[in-house]
């Protein structure tokens, strides 16, 4: 697939790059949404980074709407190298980088732009995420962790909308391209030191994409949880990330022994590993009760931990073996 741009050459205030990979319906939720916004359609450009072979007629309709480029990437890249070389394509003096599966506010741009031009302290920011109507659990309680800080400047920022000037950019040298999940969490650290990260409620975005069951959920983990070691390469690690590295394996590997201690009566050892399994479980699990408040039940957030931390532990160690596969930003 060759690259398909508009006509138009002329360099634009914002250039959305996304990388995408697989079905096109989210993607062109997406498109829907950058449609509706109250920028001027002549200041941004679209940049998509396809790791299909083929692009469909409904999508190359958008060139209607706004400067759309489509370029095509080796299907064993990695989602950071599509989000590299659309930034090398990109011709706007900000960036915006959205993940194929976001829904974004209307005001999002102008937000976005003024949240950065009016704070010189800043180098990052980001929208917040809502629910999508009906939302289920799962993706109530993502949200709420999602949204745990607003508006002040955090220590990490999820990829699925990061907005900054195009200097920060490549004064980071852009994103880890070694690293195939993660790689938001490095790119952030990066940019922070450069400048305030900030997550803003004045906009804010739906992600299509979002993890509804809990099932599909524990799968996805496994995935996500592959390039934790390796995310921490080259980088300092803070005391605030040791608990994510640390309790999955806690908790997991505090069950194993549990069961073996009860299979082979050992009731002191049991108790032991009852308690080392048991207290992280429940105060993770106390304190997203409290984060989504009557919007899920305790018992669904004590779910999500029981697959959250056997998941995570599972990814981690599978990550150390190498054996990091993808289907990501689909």
């Amino acid at each position: 697939m060759s690259s398909s741009t508009s006509n138009t050459q002329i360099h634009k205030v914002v250039s959305f790059v996304i990388p995408h990979k697989g079905r096109e319906t989210m993607l062109l939720q997406t498109l829907d949404s950058i449609k509706q916004q109250t920028l001027d359609a002549e200041k941004f450009e679209v940049i998509i980074v396809s790791q299909n072979e083929n692009v469909s007629q409904t999508l190359a309709e958008y060139r209607q709407h706004f400067s759309l480029t489509v370029m095509h990437n080796d299907d064993a890249k990695s989602i950071s190298h599509s989000r590299n070389i659309g930034a090398a394509k990109a011709t706007g003096t900000y960036l915006a980088f959205l993940d194929a599966d976001v829904s974004l506010a209307a005001n999002y741009t102008t937000i976005m732009l003024q949240t950065l031009q009016h704070t010189p302290s800043l180098a990052l920011v980001a929208a917040m995420q809502v629910n999508s109507e009906q939302a289920p659990p799962l993706e109530r309680i993502r949200t709420a962790l999602s949204n745990a800080e607003l508006d002040t400047t955090v220590n990490f920022l999820p990829g699925r909308n990061l907005f900054l000037h195009r200097d920060t950019f490549a004064t980071v040298g852009g994103f880890p391209e070694h690293l195939l999940t993660c790689e938001d969490y490095y790119f952030t650290g990066q940019v922070s030191e450069y400048g305030g990260l900030y997550y803003t409620s004045e906009t804010h975005y739906v992600h299509l994409g979002e993890d509804k069951d809990f099932s599909p959920m524990f799968k996805k983990e496994i995935w996500r949880g592959q390039s934790n070691i390796a995310s921490t390469s080259g980088r300092p690690i803070p005391l605030r990330e040791l608990p994510s590295f640390i309790v999955p394996f806690a908790f997991t590997l505090g069950v194993l022994f549990l069961l073996i201690c009860l299979l082979y009566s050992h009731t002191n050892f049991a108790i032991m590993f009852s308690i080392i399994a048991g207290a992280p479980l429940l105060a993770y699990t106390f304190r997203l009760k409290k984060l989504v408040g009557n919007t899920v039940s305790f018992l669904n957030c004590l779910r999500f931990y029981l697959v959250y931390f056997p998941a995570r532990a599972i990814g981690t160690v599978l990550g150390v073996r190498g054996a990091v596969t993808t289907s990501s930003h689909k």
